[in-house]
Order: C-alpha cells, then structure tokens, then sequence
C-alpha cells in the first residue's frame, strides 16, 4: 500500500468517530443556544487531520530523517489548510461577537474567557513535554539552570518569545510536532480585537484600547509573523459578514453549495499543493464560508459525535505530537517502526487513536470545562478588584 494512500484516513477516522462514540458518556455537550453548531463539528475534523498529517511526517521521517510536509497534496493540506481553517474559525466567531456585541461588548470577560480557554489545557501540555524532556535527558540537568528556566519561560509565553531546545535536547519542538506555532497567531488575533471592533463602529473604552495597541505592538517586536496566515483571519471576518445576508444564507444553504464546497476541498487537494498562498487559499475560503453560514455538509457537521469530537478539538491538537514522539522514539525503537510497512505503520497509528481520544477527553473534562466554568468567577473577582484598587486610589 501506498503510504500517502487516502484508505488509512478513512479508517482513521472510522476509529476517531467509534472511540469518541464510547467516550461521549464521559463528556457533555455544550448548550445549542447561540452556537454554530456546523463550526463546533468542523473543529474537531481539522485537529484531527493535523494528526494524520504529522503522522504521515513521521513514516517519512524515520525513512529520511528529515522533518517536512508529506510528498501527498492530502496530507500536506490535513495539516496546513487544517489549521487555515482554525485561523478562519476565530476570525469568524471573534468577529461574529463584535458585530453582534456593538456597544456592550464585555471586553474584561472576553479575554477572562480567552486566557482560560487556552492556558490550562496548554500549561498541562508544556508540563508533559518537560517531563518527556527529563525523560529523554536521563533526570539530568544538561544545560545550566538558568538557561533552562529563560527556555522554558519562552515556551510558557505560547512560544511567542521563541520554542527553543530545552536542557540541551535538539529540536525539542518535535515533541509537541511543532503545533505550537500558531498559537501566537491566536493571540495576536485576541489582543487586535479591540482595535477591529472600531471598525464595526464600537466605542472602545481607553482602558482596554490602548494595552490591546501596546500588545500587538508588542507582538510585531518579538514576533515575525507570516502575512498568508492574516488572511485566513480575513476569511474568518468576511464569513462573519456574509452570515448576516439572508440571501448568501439562503444561497448556501442548499444541498449544491454542500457539493460545491466539497467539490472546492477536492480541487484544492489535487490542483494546489499547499494553502499558504493567496490565490491558493480561494478554494478553501470559499468552502469555509459556506460552513459558517450554516451548512452542515449533509449533516455530517452537526451529528452529535462530530460535535463532541469538536469538544476535544484544542486537546487533540496540543497532546497528539506528544503521543507520537512518545510511541516512536521511547515506547518502540525508531529503527523498529521505520522497517515497518506502511500497511503495519498505519496500523499502528490507527491503535493509537483510542488512546489519545481518550487523553483528549480527560484532559476536555478535568482542565478545559472546568477551567472554562470559572469565566463568570473570575470577570467578577478581577472586576472587583480593580473597582477596589481605583477607590483606594481616589
């Protein structure tokens, strides 16, 4: 069999979709009221497409010994145009907030909202890694202590500061798969928000417009960022704004724009090599927006398993390159899954899936929801306690 064949990812996600059938009786679905329901099942097909891509990355890695994109137009967009799509998503939902929110957006919740979405799962993932890294470096302290701390400082800033080697292992990034890298894109995309929002008309208060200018000034400073990645967030936006249009609603919301936006992906997958330019992207834009204005892709999108699937989106992209290095370099000897067919490696990968899944929704329901059920809370507190600080100051 072909190694970049598409029968391994058809069964693949036979499996994603079987194990997250056992485990939706651990999870909870949140509330249908003002979700994009298509959105919430899109998201969990594209981390776990990222999955697949890097594990095709590692068949061929331990052939070559080089880290790159798959030789597969498939492959190569599981994982690029995957996370275009991510890039699309918060576009849309961010902007989607701002154009519904007007004047009474709550700008200190919404970042509340945000710092919690992503920090516990992260900081969770950041504390496996430094394990495996202890791990791989026998419990021995290789660099000196200091550097090790500014290191890992730098990955605790969501790699906006650099992902570099720690306690002197090399490419320390390939732990993680490098999905890190995005993630500075996100936030670079929260801090702009009150800046965008006076695009929309929005009367931002100074408290929150100016250390939004002062953070993605920041930003720009220590951070080179690709401008092909802004336009996915462009997509994102102009999504938010076609959804407001009864007639783009109801022109996507036939069965033919589904054919259509499936007969997009299956241009772009064979004609464009890669997502990461601008024409390239047009195919992809276009069926993103068809999604966010409510098509379900004949339902597959709204099911409740692609939905829960959805809910273990963020897990399932940070932990699944830590369970590949894992199962690749520690648990079997690389020289042991290299001589593996590629029937017997995709096998392989498909036995791990449970077990991620299963991480996944662990880490879903102990970190992410718990994490995310404090938003109120925590607005509250830091609210009162600002209120606190300017009396006393008055």
């Amino acid at each position: 069999m072909n190694p970049t064949s598409v029968l391994p990812s058809l069964c693949a996600v036979v499996m994603a979709l079987a194990s997250t059938a056992y485990l939706a009786r651990f999870l909870r679905l949140p509330d249908l009221a003002q979700r994009y329901t298509a959105i919430d099942g899109l998201r969990g097909y594209l981390a776990f497409f990222v999955f697949l891509h890097h594990a095709c990355i590692w068949y061929f890695f331990l052939q070559s010994g080089e880290w790159r994109p798959p030789p597969s137009n498939l492959y190569t967009h599981f994982g690029q145009s995957s996370v275009a799509m991510f890039f699309m998503i918060t576009g849309f939902l961010f902007f989607s907030k701002l154009l519904d929110g007007r004047q009474t957006i709550d700008w200190l919740r919404l970042f509340v909202s945000r710092f919690l979405r992503l920090t516990p799962a992260y900081l969770v993932m950041l504390a496996i890694m430094f394990g495996v890294v202890m791990l791989v470096s026998d419990a021995d302290i290789r660099s000196a202590p200091v550097q090790v701390s500014k290191d890992a400082l730098r990955w605790m800033s969501f790699t906006i500061l650099g992902a570099p080697d720690l306690n002197g292992l090399a490419d320390t990034w390939r732990i993680t798969a490098g999905v890190t890298w995005s993630l500075p894109y996100e936030w670079f995309f929260y801090f702009s928000l009150p800046l965008l929002a006076l695009t929309t008309g929005s009367a931002v208060p100074l408290r929150y417009l100016l250390p939004a200018a002062a953070a993605v000034t920041g930003m720009l400073w220590v951070w080179e960022p690709l401008l092909p990645h802004f336009l996915s967030f462009l997509t994102g936006i102009i999504a938010a704004l076609c959804v407001r249009s009864s007639y783009v609603r109801v022109l996507t919301a036939s069965r033919w724009a589904a054919v259509f936006a499936f007969a997009c992906l299956a241009v772009m997958v064979n004609y464009l090599p890669t997502s990461n330019a601008y024409l390239k992207a047009i195919p992809l834009a276009l069926a993103f927006i068809i999604i966010a204005c409510g098509n379900s892709l004949f339902g597959l999108l709204t099911h409740r398993l692609s939905r829960m699937l959805g809910e273990m989106a963020f897990s399932l992209y940070l932990m699944h390159g830590i369970l590949l290095y894992v199962s690749f370099s520690l648990i079997f000897r690389t020289d042991t899954i290299a001589a593996l067919s590629a029937v017997q490696y995709w096998a392989l990968v498909i036995s791990l899936i449970p077990i991620l899944l299963g991480i996944c929704a662990m880490s879903t329901h102990f970190v992410e929801q718990p994490a995310m059920r404090q938003t109120s809370r925590l607005t509250q507190w830091l609210r009162g306690s600002l209120t606190r600080h300017k009396a006393a100051r008055d």
